[in-house]
C-alpha cells in the first residue's frame, strides 16, 4: 500500500467544564417533583446517562464492569455508590452527592445499594423505581432487582423512565451550549477529510482518518460510527470494512464523537465524481425541505403535527417514498444519541422550549441518498440551529 501524506491540524479544545452547581441542583429538584408526582420514593439510577445527568460524575471508572457506579435520589437525599477506589476522584472538587463506598465488586455494589435504599424508606411504605425503560437501560443484576423488590411496598420495583424523561427532555443554554461544540467539532473534521478523499480509497481509511481528526479537534470520544461507500446497497448498520470509493458512490456517515458527553448524533453525505443533474435537483429539494420542517417547528406544536407537516411537504414535493424502515422523521437528543420524543404521525409529545431536536428524512433514489440531519434547540418563538445547516451544494470526491 502507497503511504499517503495527509495534512490533520489539531485544535485542542480545552476540557468541557463541569456542569455548574445551580443547574445540578435544579435537575435534582426537577426529578423531586416528577418522583411525587408518580408516588415514588426512591429512584436507583444504573443507567450511565442517567448518572452522569444528576452527578456530573463523568469517570473513567465506567469502564469497569466489575465495579460498577449507581447513584439513588430520595425526596431529600442523594448517593452515589463506587468502590473504595473513587474516594480520591471524587474528593477532587465539591459535589452534590454523598459519596457510598464499598469494598468489593458488583454484589457488594448491590448490598450498599440497597441497604441505602432500606435505611431511607424505614417506617415508611416504600415505591421504587429503576431507570429501565423506553430509550433507558443501565448496567445491574438480578440480585440488584431482587433486593430492591424485597424493599417495595408492592413487591416489585417499577420503571423510572418517564419520570425521568420529563426533567431529561429540556435542555439548559448549558447543554445547548455543549452539544453546539460537539457538532462543530465533527462537521470540521467531516469537512476536512473529505477534502483529503480520493477514488480508490479503503472505506476503513477514510472512517480512521476522520475519527482520528475527530479526536484532534478535541472530542473527548469518538464511538465508532457508520462510513460507507455505496451506490444503491446501503446497510446503514454496517462497520465500516475494506470496500474501495468508485465513481457514483455516496458516502454516508453518521457521527457520536461526544463533549461534555452529549454526542453530535449527525449524518453527513458526500458524493464520488460529478453528480448528474437529478442528484443536483434531488438534493437541493430535500436538503430545503428539511430546513422547511425544522423552522417550522415551535412550542405548542405536537411532534405529530410536525410529521404532519413534513408528510404534506413531502407528498407535494413527488420526491418518491421516503425512507421507511423507521417510523419517523426525527428525535430527540441530548447526553443519549437518540432521545424521546419522536417526530412520528403517532407521538403526541408537546415540543416544549428547551427540547432539543433533530430533522433527518431520508430518501434513497436511484443508488443515491440524500439525508440532511439538522438540529434545533427549541426556544419560546421558534427554534435556533445548534450546528451549521448541511451544505448548499453536495460535496463532491474526486
Amino acid at each position: 500500500m502507497t503511504a499517503v501524506q495527509l495534512d490533520i491540524p489539531a485544535v485542542f479544545r480545552a476540557p468541557a467544564p463541569p456542569v455548574p452547581q445551580n443547574e445540578l441542583h435544579q435537575r435534582l429538584t426537577n426529578i423531586r417533583r416528577e418522583m411525587e408526582k408518580a408516588g415514588i420514593d426512591v429512584i436507583v439510577l444504573t443507567d450511565k446517562k442517567n448518572v452522569d445527568y444528576f452527578t456530573d460524575y463523568q469517570e473513567l471508572s465506567w469502564d469497569h464492569k466489575a465495579r460498577p457506579i449507581f447513584a439513588a435520589i430520595s425526596s431529600q437525599d442523594f448517593a452515589l455508590f463506587g468502590s473504595l477506589g473513587e474516594a480520591t476522584t471524587v474528593q477532587l472538587r465539591e459535589r452534590i452527592f454523598e459519596p457510598v463506598y464499598y469494598r468489593g465488586f458488583l454484589d457488594e455494589a448491590v448490598i450498599a445499594v440497597s441497604d441505602w435504599v432500606r435505611n431511607k424508606t424505614t417506617g415508611s411504605v416504600a415505591h421504587v423505581a429503576l431507570d429501565y425503560g423506553q430509550d433507558m437501560f443501565g448496567r445491574g443484576s438480578l440480585g440488584l432487582i431482587d433486593a430492591l423488590n424485597s424493599i417495595d411496598a408492592n413487591g416489585r420495583i417499577k420503571s423510572a423512565a418517564d419520570p425521568i424523561w420529563k426533567v431529561r427532555l429540556i435542555k439548559s443554554r448549558f447543554e445547548a451550549a455543549l452539544n453546539r461544540t460537539a457538532y462543530e467539532i465533527v462537521d470540521d473534521a467531516f469537512d476536512h477529510t473529505i477534502k483529503q478523499a480520493y477514488v480508490g480509497m479503503t472505506e476503513y481509511e477514510l472512517y480512521y482518518l476522520m475519527q482520528a481528526q475527530i479526536y484532534l479537534n478535541g472530542a473527548e470520544s469518538a464511538d465508532p460510527i457508520a462510513m460507507l461507500f455505496s451506490s444503491g446497497d446501503f446497510a446503514y448498520c454496517r462497520a465500516a470494512k475494506d470496500r474501495k470509493l468508485d465513481l457514483g458512490h455516496y458516502v454516508w456517515t453518521d457521527f457520536r464523537a461526544t463533549y461534555g458527553g452529549y454526542p453530535a448524533d449527525r449524518n453527513r453525505i458526500a458524493r464520488a465524481g460529478d453528480p448528474k443533474g437529478w442528484e443536483l435537483e434531488t438534493y437541493t429539494a430535500v436538503r430545503l425541505l428539511t430546513l422547511e420542517v425544522a423552522n417550522h417547528i415551535r412550542p405548542g406544536l405536537t411532534c405529530a403535527d410536525v410529521y404532519r407537516h413534513f408528510d404534506k411537504l413531502w407528498r407535494e414535493a413527488a420526491l418518491g417514498s421516503v425512507y421507511t424502515a423507521v417510523s419517523r422523521i426525527g428525535h430527540g437528543g441530548g447526553l443519549d444519541v437518540t432521545e424521546p420524543p419522536s417526530l412520528s404521525g403517532t407521538d403526541t409529545t408537546l415540543i416544549e422550549s428547551g427540547m432539543i431536536l433533530h430533522i433527518e428524512p431520508k430518501l434513497e433514489r436511484d443508488g443515491a441518498v440524500f439525508q440532511f440531519e439538522e438540529v434545533v434547540f427549541v426556544n419560546e418563538s421558534g427554534i435556533e440551529f445548534l450546528c451549521a445547516t448541511s451544505p448548499e451544494t453536495l460535496p463532491v470526491i474526486r
